[in-house]
C-alpha cells in the first residue's frame, strides 16, 4: 500500500517507519502524503491506542526534506504552499488523540527534527544527531522548525541552533529539552515499544484529553488554560472510564477501558 513507509501493528501499538534508507529517509512530498495517510488509518483503527514514529536503517530517522524537490518551485507562492502542506501534516501529528512517539535512530535534520518535535514523546538513540541546517542551504525552516523549537528550547538556544545550522548530540538534545530520553541504540525501539504500550494501557479519553489540555494550554495564558482543563475535568467525569478507573481503585483491581 505504501511506497516510502511501512506501518506495522503490535497490540495495541502502531509503528510506522519511514522507510527510504538510500536517500536517509527524506521527506518527499510522496511520502508527506503517505505519512499523513499512514496516520490517519492508524487513529481510525481503535484497536490501536498509541503510535511509533521512527526510520528506517541505523543511520537516519529522517536526514531533511528532499532536496531535489526544491528546484521544482517555481515562485514564492509555490514554496509557501509547499511548506504549508507539510506543516498540516505535522499539525495533525501533533493533535492527533492518541499519543505519538518519535524513535529517533539517526540523523533528525530539518524536516526531520520538525517531525520528531511534532510527536509528544522524543526517544534518541545515543548515537542520533539532531538539528536544523537549512541556513546552509540559504533558506529557513518550513515545518513548523522556528515555532516548535523555541517553544521546547526557549529564544536563545532556538536562534543558537538555526542560525548556526549545526546539529548537535542526543545528549546536548537532551539536556535543552529537545529531546526527553536517550538510550544506547540497541535498546531504542524496545524503550519506545514500553513507553507506548504503557501509554496504551491507560483510559483513552483522559489519555486524549490531558495530550489537549497540555497542547492548548501551552499555546495560551496560564488563566485560559486553566478554565480549559476545568472544563476537560467536567467531560472526563462523565465517562464510563472514570466510573471504571475509580471502581477498579477502590476494589484494587485492573481497569477495564472502553475508551467512552
Amino acid at each position: 500500500m505504501y511506497e516510502n513507509l511501512t506501518v506495522e501493528r503490535k497490540g495495541a501499538v502502531g509503528i510506522i517507519t519511514i522507510n527510504r534508507p538510500k536517500s536517509l529517509n527524506a521527506l518527499s512530498r510522496a511520502t508527506v502524503a503517505e505519512l499523513a495517510a499512514a496516520i490517519e488509518e492508524l487513529n481510525a483503527d481503535d484497536a490501536i491506542r498509541a503510535i511509533i514514529l521512527t526510520g528506517a536503517g541505523e543511520k537516519a530517522f529522517v536526514a531533511g526534506a528532499d532536496i531535489s524537490e526544491f528546484n521544482s518551485l517555481r515562485s514564492a507562492e509555490e514554496a509557501a504552499e509547499y511548506a504549508r502542506a507539510g506543516q498540516a501534516v505535522l499539525n495533525r501529528i501533533e493533535r492527533l488523540p492518541k499519543p505519538v512517539i518519535a524513535a529517533i535512530n539517526g540523523y533528525a535534520l530539518g524536516g526531520g527534527c520538525e517531525l520528531a518535535m511534532a510527536c509528544d514523546i522524543r526517544i534518541a538513540a545515543d548515537t542520533a544527531r539532531l538539528g536544523q541546517p537549512e541556513i546552509n542551504l540559504g533558506i529557513i525552516p518550513g515545518y513548523g522548525g522556528t515555532q516548535r523549537l523555541t517553544r521546547l528550547v526557549g529564544k536563545g538556544m532556538a536562534k543558537l541552533l538555526v542560525l548556526s545550522g549545526d546539529p548537535i548530540t542526543a545528549q546536548e538534545a537532551q539536556r535543552i529539552g529537545l529531546v526527553d530520553v536517550v538510550v544506547p541504540a540497541a535498546e531504542l525501539m524496545p524503550k519506545a515499544t514500553e513507553l507506548a504500550e504503557k501509554l496504551a494501557s491507560k483510559a483513552p479519553v483522559a489519555l486524549r484529553l490531558c495530550k489537549q489540555a497540555i497542547n492548548e494550554g501551552a499555546e495560551g495564558s496560564l488563566a485560559a488554560g486553566l478554565d480549559h482543563e476545568a472544563a476537560l475535568f467536567g467531560v472526563v467525569f462523565d465517562t464510563e472510564d472514570r466510573v471504571e478507573g475509580v471502581s477498579a481503585f477502590l476494589e484494587k483491581r485492573k481497569p477495564a477501558w472502553k475508551g467512552k
